[in-house]
């Protein structure tokens, strides 16, 4: 919590090289900022502030901050433009000297570089700019010193051989980085993997990630890095097997056949007629619900896990089992309210590539389609620790 006295004291700090102040709440001006601070490249290991409503000299402007304003703030965070997401905490509106005050504290990520709509922005004293070549390459140095989610540790024993080059170059990399900074010469393939936390500088080799999204033979390195579907013929799992599937391979090329089998294997339509005698369309589940709930079972699965994530279809329902259960700040009580990512460069990726919309926002619609479709809410299974599984009924009147 911010208290008025240290608000005061942060407007007047002209000095700090850890505060902005402006009056504008355009995301092409805060995204930046915040991109900066969340880089932290002179290594203050300490929070940047941005204080909204305050002039350049320190000043309140006397403007009036209101719920459209503190939602424009929020949206920096979950529009996912900047990746990896930054931690971002915002203070309550004061009014100072007749103007209202809103102070936005970014924290330092441990997942450097990020990057505000592909690139990558830093902070020198009241410079703010984007990162050169060896500005990036000091910022991808620096992580390896931080704290890793699992798909960033490196995939020992592995070595550029083992990804798929042309997957990386072709199908993610003209969409993650900006065309300015693709432009610049002198990154090898090592570097440019690297400055996205697909390879490891230090051990010389990919990292979990890496191999996960452009990997050759995921499973070889990763042995549950799979999905499995099966199609019962019943409502039981005694019940004959109609049909199964494997999904393997590069997730970069399985993320896509996945929504295809969804959408013309598990969806179904049918017509019927209603009392007024016109004939509507009846879905058995929602196109949109099942994808998201089946790729936030990917994006946030443990990979440490020999355990695949299973997709079972059965004649009343389809149940969605991943291992690894509730992660981080998320619990019981806050599901689904709340988010964390068990992997950080999982979720940007599956961002960039448009399996994921916004951050902390999937769930929440999955359920709200899923009643307007017929199929009541899905079922979270939240007590199983070691796993996470989601029950989906289907459509009623099917």
């Amino acid at each position: 919590m911010f208290t008025l006295e240290k608000v005061n004291e942060m407007m007047l700090d002209l000095e700090s090289d850890r505060i902005e102040r402006t009056i504008s709440f355009r995301e092409d001006k805060l995204g930046p900022a915040a991109c900066a601070f969340s880089n932290d490249f002179p290594n203050h290991k300490e929070s940047g502030y941005i204080l909204l409503g305050v002039n350049d000299d320190g000043k309140v402007n006397g403007m009036a901050i209101g719920d459209e304003e503190l939602q424009k703030i929020g949206n920096i965070k979950s529009n996912g433009n900047i990746l990896p997401q930054p931690s971002i905490v915002v203070s309550s509106v004061y009014n100072i000297d007749g103007g209202d005050v809103v102070v936005v504290e970014i924290k330092k990520s441990s997942y450097p570089p990020v990057r505000y709509d592909g690139r990558c922005w830093i902070r020198i004293g009241p410079r703010k700019s984007k990162a050169t070549l060896e500005e990036e390459r000091i910022l991808t140095e620096r992580r390896s010193s931080y704290a890793k989610t699992y798909d960033l540790v490196p995939a020992l024993g592995s070595t550029l051989e083992d990804i798929v080059v042309d997957y990386f170059k072709t199908n993610y990399l003209q969409i993650a980085i900006d065309k300015d900074t693709l432009r610049e010469n002198g990154r090898t393939i090592e570097e440019q993997l690297a400055s996205l936390r697909f390879f490891d500088t230090k051990e010389k080799c990919p990292t979990n990630a890496g191999i996960l999204l452009f990997g050759i033979n995921p499973e070889f390195f990763l042995p549950g890095s799979y999905i499995q579907y099966v199609k019962f013929y019943g409502e039981e799992m005694t019940s004959d097997v109609e049909y199964e599937k494997k999904f393997s391979g590069a997730l970069i090329t399985e993320l896509n056949s996945l929504d295809d089998f969804i959408k013309n294997n598990i969806i179904k339509d049918r017509p019927v007629r209603r009392d007024s005698f016109q004939e509507v369309m009846l879905r058995n589940y929602s196109y949109w619900a099942l994808r998201e709930l089946i790729m936030n079972a990917i994006m946030h699965r443990s990979y440490e896990s020999n355990s695949p994530i299973y997709i079972y279809e059965f004649s009343n329902r389809i149940e969605i089992i991943n291992s690894g259960g509730l992660f981080g700040e998320v619990n019981a009580q806050n599901f689904p309210n709340a988010s964390d990512y068990r992997n950080v460069v999982l979720a940007e990726a599956m961002k960039i590539l448009g399996y994921v919309n916004r951050f902390n926002y999937g769930v929440q619609r999955a359920k709200d389609e899923l009643i307007k479709n017929g199929n009541g809410e899905p079922e979270f299974d939240l007590t199983l620790i070691t796993k996470f599984k989601v029950l989906i009924h289907m459509n009623k009147e099917w």
